[in-house]
Order: structure tokens, then C-alpha cells, then sequence
């Protein structure tokens, strides 16, 4: 305990807890055929809870779709996802869904490689730390390799960075990062 009566936290409480996710390069030795990105962070709850708060469009609408969401993420249904702050419905496929470890989605993203104008995000949920905490992964993939491309890449991985954090608040705190945030 410090002075001021906050409890600390000593290098030997922190070395039994796992290291933080660290980014992961992917080296191509051919051309370049598409842009992805991987985003990860933990959450101080158990994996099923975690997992609840992205597939459930009840919760997923508190922290992420504050505009709202329709349907629940099962693998074979496509859902509608809204934000606040970018107005529109926005269909969402889950191609996978197998709960409480991956989901599998793809919706439209702009610059991309795919025929139909749609990107493929994947969540994994890891459980770590004895099943205490779960390490959350995005990964997003199929813009093309150009300027254009690398910009909405960017614009998502922004995105689903926020997204993480806000899953955080809601899931550990009951708050919602999202409200009012956004212009």
C-alpha cells in the first residue's frame, strides 16, 4: 500500500501475470496481395463473458453499435450494425461462430481485394491467467495493397482498436467509452 492509501502493485505480483500482446509481423518474401491487421488486449474477465459481450446486440450496442445491433452473432445469419457517429445499417455475415473462443465476420469495407467489396474480421478469445482474463484478438484483412487501401486499413484498425478498449470499460466497469466521444 502506498502513502496515500492506493494498493501498488510490486514486480513480483506483476511476474506471475502475463506479458503484454505484442504487434505481429507477417514477412512476405512474393508481391504483397493484401493488407491486414491484428490488434489484441486483455480483459480482466473470464472468456465466456467476454465473448457474450461481442456476440449478445444487447451488449454489443452499450459499448460498440451505439446506433444499435440486430441480431445475435451466430455462424450463417447476417446482422445489422449501426453507430451513432457514422449513421447507417451496416450488414454484417458471421461466418463462423463457435462460442466462447472465435467469431468470423465479413462486411463492406472499401479498397479491398475481395470480389464483393467485403473485409474478414476474425475475434479470438483466449482465456489466460487461470481463466481470470481473456486476450482478445481482431484481426481484419483484404484491402488492397495500395495508398487507398492502406488508408481504410488504418481507418478499421483505429477502429477495432477503440473497440477493445471500449469492450474493456463495458465488460470490467459498466461503462460506455463510445458516448459522446465521437464528432
Amino acid at each position: 500500500m502506498s502513502e496515500n492509501g492506493q494498493t501498488t502493485e510490486s514486480a513480483d505480483d506483476r511476474a506471475g501475470a502475463q506479458a503484454a500482446p505484442r504487434p505481429t509481423l507477417e514477412v512476405t518474401t512474393g508481391p504483397l496481395e493484401e493488407l491486414r491487421f491484428l490488434v489484441s488486449g486483455y480483459v480482466r474477465r473470464p472468456v465466456a463473458q467476454t465473448y457474450e459481450a461481442v456476440a449478445d446486440p444487447e451488449q454489443l450496442s452499450h459499448y460498440f453499435t451505439t446506433g444499435g445491433a440486430r441480431g445475435r452473432l451466430e455462424a450463417g445469419t447476417t446482422v445489422t450494425w449501426d453507430f451513432s457517429d457514422f449513421p447507417g445499417a451496416f450488414p454484417v455475415e458471421v461466418l463462423e461462430a463457435d462460442p466462447p473462443r472465435r467469431i468470423v465476420i465479413a462486411w463492406g469495407g472499401s479498397e479491398t481485394v475481395d470480389p464483393q467489396g467485403r473485409t474478414t474480421t476474425t475475434f479470438e478469445f483466449e482465456p489466460v491467467d487461470d481463466g481470470t482474463r481473456t486476450l482478445v484478438t481482431i484481426t481484419e484483412s483484404a484491402w488492397r495493397p495500395t495508398q487507398s487501401g492502406a488508408k481504410s486499413a488504418f481507418g478499421n484498425c483505429e477502429g477495432w482498436t477503440g473497440m477493445l478498449a471500449a469492450l474493456k470499460a463495458w465488460v470490467e466497469y459498466g461503462i460506455n467509452l463510445r458516448d459522446g466521444f465521437y464528432v
